[in-house]
């Protein structure tokens, strides 16, 4: 009965959405605690939080938790950076004009199934064994999504938007710039925060190219000693920094362009 009086999408208020998102987070914790603490499942495959604690201060007290955040934070940032600066324009493209948009969409469509761990070993033909190398995983994972969201982004362009500046003169080169680009960025901003979030998920494999650094070697690394504590705190700290990133996004969308709903 509580379900049915509760209208469908209806907004909910700032705090108490801090609060019930704060709420789920502590039910999972407690949930974790309860289930590693009372020894119900062995720690070797649920560390008890305390543990994954005592990692990141003895991390924190060596050096090595810095280091290895900031070389994942650079090679996240350039791998994202390349496929925008490369993937936005072709993606625009491919939206805006059909001839070729048959000749990117297929492609991209066909590429982005493929399992980015599988290009591994050719990039490492390609480009070596180098931060090139793991730049260019996170590239491969977010390019091939970023051309097609964009280009889905472009076609979203109400078409009476495009023929009312047709209608006042405008010419092909006046409705790209002035009228499509302009009218796509919001969503446009969206698609980015949520391609950040892609890139962050391919960062363990970028890091499997002869990697002795980051967030993602580290927990490869851990994984051969079950070092399950050192795993925990690897993962936490990726989806905190994805967290983060995605709430940048969030906060940028929503002062960029606060006329648009649903920008939080």
């Amino acid at each position: 009965l509580y379900m049915i009086k509760i209208k469908i999408r209806k907004a909910v208020k700032k705090k108490k959405y801090i609060f019930l998102a704060a709420m789920a987070f502590l039910a999972v914790f407690l949930i974790w605690w309860a289930v590693s603490g009372t020894g119900a499942v062995k720690e070797i495959f649920l560390p008890k939080p305390s543990s994954v604690l005592q990692y990141y201060v003895g991390a924190i007290q060596d050096g090595s938790l810095w280091e290895n955040t900031r070389i994942s934070v650079i090679r996240i940032t350039l791998g994202f950076l390349i496929a925008v600066v490369l993937g936005i324009p072709v993606g625009i493209l491919a939206g805006t004009f059909k001839k070729i948009e048959v000749v990117i969409r297929p492609l991209c469509e066909f590429i982005r199934y493929m399992p980015v761990p599988a290009f591994v070993p050719l990039i490492m033909v390609w480009v070596g064994i180098g931060e090139s190398a793991k730049v260019t995983v996170i590239f491969i994972g977010t390019f091939f999504q970023l051309v097609l969201m964009v280009a889905d982004d472009a076609m979203a362009v109400p078409d009476d938007l495009i023929n009312a500046g047709y209608t006042l003169g405008a010419d092909t080169k006046k409705a790209v710039f002035r009228i499509m680009i302009p009218a796509m960025l919001p969503r446009l901003m969206e698609t980015l925060r949520m391609m950040i979030g892609w890139a962050w998920t391919y960062l363990v494999s970028a890091e499997l190219v002869a990697a002795n650094t980051g967030l993602g070697y580290t927990i490869l690394k851990s994984q051969r000693f079950l070092k399950t504590d050192a795993i925990f705190g690897g993962i936490l700290l990726i989806g905190l920094l994805g967290l983060i990133t995605d709430r940048i996004f969030a906060f940028l969308n929503k002062k960029l362009f606060p006329w648009v709903e649903g920008g939080k």
